[in-house]
């Protein structure tokens, strides 16, 4: 079962000709409920029911639009799952269930489902041999998102009873054990996977061969073909210096670039809490290096592509943008006059965000990073740029196993050797001199893994306790800490420590 999802005005349809995979639904050329044709206009169905742009919403196999069960998605933000990315997932997840209902439960709707089906989903699901069979944690998501629309479906009066069955389990929590009520069909968690990171040398050797296109040895590859790499390589480098998330760094405006006067950078990058997790602003300390390198694609390699672009009217073909006449570092002004911060600006708004001149004329987005057609990169290509760097690496007999979020926790793991060379300096101590573990954990505990909290945007200070074990793995880390970004010592210092605690 692979999800093939397209973002369309209005929320999600499928490729022309290709079911969905979740209750079955034609494709953008199908007709709609009241005769419209899904490519040009939203159903009257979904005007009725308040279809937002860019949100997803569920088409029947009848191509009917469930209202009771689309209202459960728009409030999925409001029943505490406020992430775009997991909103969806939690969407696909409903989708998915419906699709089983209907082909595999003798036509089924979702709203007379009950614990006999949710066994069976998880006997294809979770056990089957084929290819739509998932992991654990995957597995738990979709338990998830189904208790979710279960809880709200119940407060909502719209089921008699639970379909499933629940029990009463005892888990470990940062605040220690306590008794949860859990689906009885939802899977023991599996140990935590190692982090994965890679060591600086690693890096220079995956980004330059995989995303530049040269040889291992650092001389061109005269076969090379690939296009965008050092716009590429210049991507990565910004996951791996700020730790920032895919969908916090693809989804970055011009203007919220720091700008660099000389050799000086002025000022940090503010990751908006309408992109960030859990909607948890934060600043992040990107390099004076990167900064330039930034400001030097932004003005050459991308402007160059905006006017061919322009010049080719692709701007004006774009129908739902949105006009911008004025911005600022933290906020923009639309072309009704109305002032719109950045910290309420989400992904899907970003992408449709274009500057415009006096005269209305489109002038290029305010996204920065574009593909080949100029217009916004979706996070999604860039999980695609990242695995062809796999396989050409794989090529000349580098096993790679790259992400975006493999950087982060290179990132992580790095920041945190440098913080303890730190404290070590602070301390007076030898910095070549090993630690044991527990060492290690009495000088990191306090500070400096709080500050760790604040670089990375989590919730908890012990989420980065797992990885005080890469460092008792990887003692030359603690010893290097990698030299070449010292630079960054003087950013840690301004980290409010004194900050508002999660909530």
């Amino acid at each position: 079962m692979r999800v093939q999802l397209v973002s369309h005005r209005g929320g999600w349809l499928a490729r022309d000709g290709v079911r969905r995979d979740g209750c079955q639904c034609r494709g953008a050329g199908a007709t709609a409920p009241d005769g419209a044709r899904g490519t040009t206009h939203r159903p009257t169905s979904l005007r009725r029911g308040r279809g937002n742009e860019g949100r997803p919403f569920i088409l029947g196999p009848d191509g009917c639009y469930d209202h009771h069960l689309n209202r459960f998605l728009r409030d999925l933000e409001n029943w505490g799952v406020r992430s775009e990315n997991s909103r969806i997932a939690y969407s696909t997840d409903v989708v998915l269930y419906c699709r089983f209902l209907h082909e595999s439960r003798g036509g089924k709707s979702i709203w007379d489902t009950d614990g006999a089906d949710l066994r069976a989903y998880k006997a294809v699901r979770l056990h089957g041999n084929g290819p739509g069979s998932v992991s654990v944690a995957t597995w738990n998501r979709s338990v998830a998102a189904l208790d979710k629309w279960v809880q709200w479906s119940l407060y909502e009066g719209l089921l008699p009873a639970e379909p499933f069955r629940y029990v009463d389990k005892t888990v470990v929590s940062p605040q220690g054990p306590k008794r949860v009520r859990v689906n009885a069909d939802a899977e023991p968690e599996v140990p935590r996977q190692a982090i994965r990171f890679l060591s600086h040398e690693d890096f220079m050797l995956w980004r330059d061969v995989g995303l530049r296109g040269l040889l291992p040895d650092g001389s061109p590859d005269a076969k090379w073909r690939g296009r965008n790499g050092e716009r590429n390589a210049l991507f990565a480098d910004l996951l791996v210096c700020t730790g920032m998330r895919l969908g916090e760094a693809a989804s970055l405006l011009t203007t919220e670039l720091p700008p660099v006067t000389g050799r000086r950078l002025v000022g940090d990058i503010t990751v908006s809490a309408a992109v960030a997790k859990r909607g948890r602003a934060r600043t992040v300390y990107v390099r004076p290096r990167v900064a330039r390198d930034l400001h030097h694609y932004l003005g050459m390699e991308r402007d160059e592509l905006v006017q061919r672009r322009r010049v080719q009217g692709v701007y004006e073909a774009v129908a739902d943008r949105l006009p911008v006449r004025r911005a600022s570092r933290h906020a923009l002004v639309v072309e009704n006059g109305t002032s719109w911060a950045y910290s309420r600006i989400g992904a899907a708004d970003r992408a449709r965000l274009v500057r415009v001149d006096d005269r209305g004329s489109v002038v290029g987005p305010l996204c920065l990073w574009l593909g080949e057609n100029g217009l916004p990169l979706r996070s999604s290509t860039w999980q695609s740029i990242f695995q062809r760097a796999n396989e050409r690496c794989a090529t000349f007999g580098l096993d790679f196993d790259v992400h975006p979020h493999t950087l982060r926790h290179t990132f992580a793991v790095h920041m945190l050797g440098l913080l303890l060379r730190q404290t070590v300096r602070a301390l007076g101590m030898r910095e070549d001199r090993r630690f044991t573990h527990a060492e290690v954990k009495r000088l990191l505990i306090g500070n400096p893994l709080r500050k760790l909290q604040l670089l990375l945007g989590h919730r908890h200070e012990a989420t980065v306790y797992t990885y005080l074990d890469v460092l008792d793995e990887a003692q030359e880390i603690v010893l290097a800490a990698l030299g070449d970004w010292d630079e960054q010592a003087a950013a840690l210092e301004r980290i409010p420590l004194d900050a508002e605690e999660d909530r």
